[in-house]
């Protein structure tokens, strides 16, 4: 049984930083595709970053340069450091395991339970 599961949101002020992490279990994040999305109200959930088993990286254009995502395979954890964040990047941020062939939301293999994040003016 794949579980993902996320922490590390919360409310910033814009131009601050958090770090979310993305514990699995059932699912070895070095051998699988491995990526964040987010869903702020109102909008369809949009991919952001993803990491590749190789390690290859891949950012949504809004987020290049802010948002880093990384993984720890001792810890079998994925990371999205968030950076220089605005009040649009306000949204419920997931973590999951998307087809590496297709990262549509619709083709997502696995979701985790999303965590909140808040960005002020």
């Amino acid at each position: 049984q794949v579980q993902l599961v996320e922490s590390g949101g919360g409310l910033v002020q814009a131009g601050g930083s958090l770090r979310l992490s993305c514990a699995a279990s059932g699912i070895i994040v070095s051998r699988n595709a491995m990526g964040w999305y987010r869903q702020a109200p109102g909008q369809q959930r949009e991919l952001v970053a993803v990491i590749s088993s190789p390690g290859n990286t891949y950012y949504a254009d809004s987020v290049k340069g802010r948002l880093t995502t990384s993984r720890d395979a001792a810890k079998n954890t994925v990371y999205l450091q968030m950076n220089n964040l605005k009040p649009e990047d306000t949204a419920v941020y997931y973590c999951a395991a998307p087809n590496p062939r297709d990262t549509s939301a619709r083709y997502v293999r696995y979701w985790g339970q999303g965590t909140q994040v808040t960005v002020s003016s």
